[in-house]
């Protein structure tokens, strides 16, 4: 089913619009870093004829521990998000955990995200949403797809109708989490694009004890999963080095390994789209 098209820069998101990317390092650990993996995504959506969204955090509040690594703070890393934007010529996305934050997030990012466990936090999806800005709200782990329908609530109750909603898992036990595709053809079914988040749902939440640990190598096989169900865009976090990486190191993608992850899913997206449309004429 065609969804709501959502704007984020000169990328769109559902209705007839092909599949779409955001992606990128979970923080924004330094301008250096993300200029180098922008502009290996640029290259390589490019060949794809994938659009792309540049994602980073500036601030990751929902750690493990207190010693994780949280990222450059809201002045530095929107300082990075911007000169990336500026360079590379890409929509931006970025996380807010606080009202306090939305503001100024808006002023450089394309995309304001809600992550999973603020996803209930009324204020906040309230106040990304009167920005004007497109909004990508990940599902709660411990939320049903079919609870999503208060969040689109929220959102639409301000007059936006440029919403995500992104599957990210759901806490199956402890320290785990499984997908329920069945959830992307539900919450497809509130109107609005539906992302799939291919590498947090691959998170062992406290797997490693004072940390996330995970399972990258099943990347491939949940995304390729993902665009056989339908939906409108895929979220990756990737990294030159992911066991380098800052932040949920066990579950960012190498970057050298995107383009033979991507183009099956991609051709999986295709062959559904094709079909979707000879059932329609």
């Amino acid at each position: 089913m065609q969804t709501h098209s959502v704007k984020a820069g000169a990328v769109t998101f559902g209705g007839a619009e092909p599949l779409a990317l955001i992606a990128g390092p979970c923080v924004a650990e330094s301008l250096d870093l993300c200029r180098r993996i922008a502009n290996h995504l640029s290259d390589l959506c490019s060949r794809l004829s994938l659009p792309l969204v540049f994602k980073a955090s500036f601030d990751k509040a929902n750690r493990t521990s207190v010693s994780s690594f949280r990222g450059p703070g809201l002045q530095e890393g929107l300082s990075i998000l911007s000169r990336v934007a500026a360079e590379f010529r890409l929509p931006i996305c970025t996380d807010v955990h606080e009202v306090g934050q939305v503001a100024a997030a808006a002023q450089v990012a394309d995309i304001l995200q809600i992550p999973a466990f603020l996803c209930r936090q009324t204020d906040l999806v309230i106040a990304a949403a009167e920005t004007g800005k497109a909004v990508n709200v990940k599902k709660g782990q411990f939320l049903a797809p079919w609870d999503m329908r208060n969040v689109v609530g929220k959102v639409t109750s301000t007059g936006s109708q440029s919403l995500l909603l992104t599957e990210r898992g759901a806490t199956f036990g402890y320290g785990n989490l499984v997908v329920d595709f069945r959830g992307l053809a539900i919450m497809r079914e509130l109107g609005f694009p539906v992302v799939y988040d291919g590498t947090h749902s691959l998170q062992l939440p406290g797997g490693a004890g004072d940390s996330t640990a995970g399972q990258r190598q099943y990347a491939p096989h949940l995304l390729r999963a993902a665009c056989a169900v339908g939906v409108d865009g895929l979220f990756l976090e990737v990294h030159p080095e992911p066991e380098k990486g800052l932040s949920d190191s066990t579950t960012m993608l190498p970057l050298s390994d995107l383009e033979r992850i991507l183009r099956p899913a991609l051709q999986m997206d295709q062959v559904l789209r094709a079909t979707e449309g000879s059932s329609q004429q």
